[in-house]
């Protein structure tokens, strides 16, 4: 039992050795290629967000006109479009402070 045991602990240190590898860095071409992809997937959000909006848009009037037609009145409640995101502040490091002379 306790061979088997050891030989867990030693199969899976070894196994756990392969994940603490570094990976060498990408090349320029790898870089440039991932901006792009990066470039593509926020343009196809950004219409994927205006589409969605169209289509609750035309929900939200169906739904008016349904309970219009029942004698109901609804109310929309208007939503403000977010606010752009604020640019990150960066903090100046602290110097480290100097011994005091004596």
């Amino acid at each position: 039992m306790k061979k088997s045991k050891f030989a867990l602990f030693l199969a899976l240190t070894v196994a756990m050795s392969g994940a603490w590898a570094k990976l060498p860095a990408p090349s320029e071409e790898a870089q440039a290629k991932a901006a792009e992809a990066k470039v593509v997937a926020a343009e196809k959000a950004k219409a994927e967000t205006e589409l969605l909006g169209k289509t609750q848009d035309r929900v939200a009037e169906k739904y008016i006109k349904e309970q219009k037609a029942k004698g109901i009145t609804v109310t929309p409640t208007p939503i403000l479009p977010p606010a752009p995101a604020a640019a990150p502040v960066v903090v100046a490091p602290v110097a480290a402070p100097t011994p005091a002379k004596k």
